[in-house]
């Protein structure tokens, strides 16, 4: 860690450890810092995993589809996806942050609140279904959308996994919560396989939630009882109303362009933009890990903002060192994904899986930012920065589409994301005194310039690749060249991570050093 982004951290860990202490957290005789990076690795192992595990499961189920069907399910799971949006509204972050005496009541309390929305979501879904297949103009969506809503209320006795969580016991939490998605995997590939279409990916989820419940209540160290307290209620409600207004903002978003795309550019070309979607998203999906791991140590230090800010920056470098470099890598290698992976009838994905690989990488920068909030309880930015989206969404993603169809939905992104970073500086610069976006913008993007331009001057000279073994030496070099530069960049820190993997870093209070 440099001066110019963050001050020498004071003595921050006999707060943290107390913090720590409070949350019966075991630590097992290592500081704050060093049990949280031993979290980080074990989640990255877990997480990174699973999402090539999902990566690949979307990837090879496309195989086994034609457009008009993934396009079907595009439809199907996005709606799906944005309707449970108003169900996630801050109860497992709540259940984190709280400090109860009691924790088995605590959880009991937070699981009946969870109950009771996925229960909500599910008449919710099967109310809204019809009306969505009229706008679709896709009566076929119906029947597998409410076996899909069936998962979400099984999904609810999944939440035992939160108490893991909660006291950092990293090895237990990930392998609860691969259960459903490893069964997920496994079970919509046999059916795809089988020529289950569509029904594959709908069965699958299922499946994979009943097998997640069954684990995640068998293992529960507390009993799963009806707990429900209005003022318990009334401060989750309070936590939790600028994310479920976030979170309708982003539904009303999707559900919108999605109807206008299928409108524009048809079943097929949502079909484009929705594997398009999934490709990029890679990057999203292993940027939360560092989030996720974090979150709880956050919440134990969230007083002491000078540590904050260490934490936010140090956490969102590591993010980025990722998240940056596959997205770039996306773009540079879409054609050769859609050449040698995917076919040929998905050559109109390659210019939106190229745009949206661009965009992933730049939305990977302050990545991170609504734990900080969530952590220090100001949840009312990312309803802000949600309503400034959807400003970007009506003003310039909708005519975009709707003028020059899939190109327009990669212009509308960028332009959007633009936006959504400019929302995110405001706010965290009221956080932290001393955020600037565009310096860890220059250092994320830095270690991935010696790659790219390898790459953009062998297809100068030799021309594309025109073999698999080709592409695969191509991608070999981008990512060797990219790991070097991250790691000559990065040295610094990653010596301070291992570091603490090896027990070695954070001061420890008064007591444990006596």
């Amino acid at each position: 860690m440099t001066t110019s982004e963050t001050s020498t951290p004071p003595a921050e860990d006999a707060p943290a450890e107390r913090g720590a202490v409070e949350r019966r957290i075991d630590l097992r005789g290592r500081t704050l810092r060093q049990h949280a990076a031993r979290g980080t690795v074990i989640n990255s192992a877990f997480q990174i995993g699973l999402a090539g595990l999902g990566l690949v499961r979307r990837v090879l189920i496309a195989a086994f589809l034609t457009r008009s069907e993934f396009g079907i399910w595009g439809i199907l799971i996005t709606t799906f996806v944005t309707l449970s949006w108003l169900k996630e509204i801050g109860v497992a972050d709540k259940f984190i942050q709280q400090s109860e005496a009691d924790q088995e009541l605590a959880f009991q309390k937070a699981f009946t609140l969870e109950l009771l929305l996925s229960l909500l979501f599910f008449g919710v879904m099967a109310a809204l279904l019809p009306a969505f297949a009229v706008a679709y103009g896709r009566w076929d969506i119906v029947l597998p959308g409410i076996v899909l809503a069936v998962s979400v209320p099984i999904s609810a006795f999944e939440s035992p996994v939160w108490i893991a969580y909660r006291r950092m016991q990293f090895v237990r939490q990930r392998t609860l919560a691969a259960v459903d998605p490893v069964v997920t995997t496994l079970a919509t590939i046999a059916l795809g396989a089988a020529g289950a279409g569509y029904w594959s990916l709908v069965l699958g989820v299922l499946i994979g939630s009943v097998v997640g419940a069954v684990a995640a209540v068998a293992t529960c160290r507390y009993k799963l009882r009806w707990r429900f307290h209005r003022d318990t209620a009334r401060a989750y409600a309070s936590f939790s109303w600028p994310l479920f207004g976030y979170q309708v903002t982003n539904l009303v978003m999707l559900q919108g362009l999605l109807i206008v795309s299928t409108r524009v550019v048809g079943v097929a070309g949502v079909g484009v933009i929705g594997l398009a979607g999934e490709v990029s998203a890679f990057a999203d999906r292993v940027d939360r890990i560092v989030s996720q791991t974090i979150y709880p140590a956050v919440c134990a230090v969230a007083d002491r903002t000078e540590l904050l800010y260490e934490t936010f920056v140090k956490s969102n470098r590591l993010a980025l060192m990722w998240g940056m470099p596959f997205g770039i890598g996306v773009a540079l290698f879409a054609d050769d994904l859609v050449r040698f992976v995917l076919g040929s009838q998905w050559r109109p994905a390659i210019a939106i899986i190229a745009a949206l690989g661009l965009v992933a990488a730049f939305r990977q920068v302050a990545f991170n930012w609504q734990i900080f909030m969530r952590a220090v309880g100001r949840t009312r930015p990312m309803f802000f920065v949600a309503l400034a989206n959807a400003a970007a969404f009506v003003a310039i993603i909708l005519p975009c589409v709707i003028a020059f169809g899939l190109t327009g939905y990669a212009i509308g992104m960028a332009a959007a994301t633009v936006v959504e970073l400019l929302g995110r500086t405001y706010f965290l610069k009221r956080l932290f005194a001393g955020f600037s976006i565009a310096r860890q913008m220059v250092r994320a993007v830095a270690p991935c310039v010696p790659g790219t331009a390898a790459v953009l001057l062998i297809r100068l000279l030799v021309g594309p690749e025109s073999t698999l073994p080709a592409a695969f030496a191509l991608v070999t070099l981008y990512g060797l060249l990219t790991l070097a530069a991250s790691y000559f960049a990065e040295r610094s820190l990653l010596g301070e991570i291992l570091g603490y993997l090896r027990g070695h870093g954070g001061l420890r209070t008064s007591e444990e050093a006596a």
